[in-house]
């Protein structure tokens, strides 16, 4: 399995708290069997990362894995904030796409439900030949929910629910109905740290959806998606 968005560098935003702490969620995604995590910090106003430091730290973090023989590869990446999406560069974006490959990016919506701001955003990242990842929308829902989030798959988006709210739906659950209609694409853990909130653990989420989703679909979740977006190609349509 792909973890596509993890907190896990430390001391650089809201995340891992150290080395120890990093090396403490890799292990949790190994138990989980994850095999490879992006590391994805918050590119925002409210966080002092520096874009251009962001592969060297995945690098740090990788040879303190290796060196501690936890079997887990730390790829780069970030979690981008729709307000600060047009304040970057072409260089700055494709440092921050998933894997560092430059083909998608991992997008947060800003507060509050989704709207035409993030569809006008969704446009303009593809017109710079950036694919879009949105980022938690369970966290984005409003009145117009299921139209949002259709028009947006239109438009060549892809979505990435968080495992633990998908784990824990219950039977009849809004993300279990729109997982039948071909709205959840992929998960991610959006760990912060292993001393507490979310764990880095993705398969209690994709043996939910497994009750609602087929066999395929589950495969194309759980490996030819995001195998594709780590190499920066198109993803082909949700069987």
């Amino acid at each position: 399995m792909i973890d596509l968005h993890c907190h896990i560098l430390p001391c650089l935003d809201d995340g891992a708290l150290s080395f120890d702490d990093s090396e403490a969620m890799a292990r949790q995604a190994e138990e989980d069997g994850i095999e490879v995590v992006c590391a994805t910090p918050h590119i925002r106003h409210d966080h002092n990362v520096r874009i251009e430091e962001i592969a060297s730290r995945a690098c740090l973090v990788q040879e303190h894995l290796d060196d501690r023989g936890v079997g887990v590869r730390v790829l780069p990446g970030g979690e981008l904030a729709e307000t600060e999406a047009d304040r970057l560069t072409d260089a700055q974006l494709h440092s921050v796409a998933l894997g560092e490959v430059g083909g998608w990016l991992l997008l947060e919506p800003a507060p509050g439900p989704l709207g035409d701001s993030l569809e006008a955003c969704v446009e303009r990242l593809a017109e710079r030949g950036l694919g879009t990842v949105i980022a938690h929308p369970e966290r984005h829902a409003g009145v117009d929910f299921e139209e949002r989030l259709q028009r947006l798959v239109s438009s060549g988006c892809l979505f990435q629910w968080t495992a633990q709210f998908v784990a824990d739906a219950a039977p009849g659950d809004l993300v279990l109905r729109l997982a039948g209609e071909g709205l959840v694409h992929l998960l991610g853990s959006d760990a912060h740290s292993s001393y507490g909130g979310r764990p880095v653990r993705l398969a209690a989420g994709y043996e939910r959806l497994a009750t609602v989703c087929t066999a395929a679909q589950i495969t194309w979740m759980v490996d030819q998606a995001p195998q594709a977006i780590l190499r920066g190609e198109p993803v082909t349509h949700l069987p």
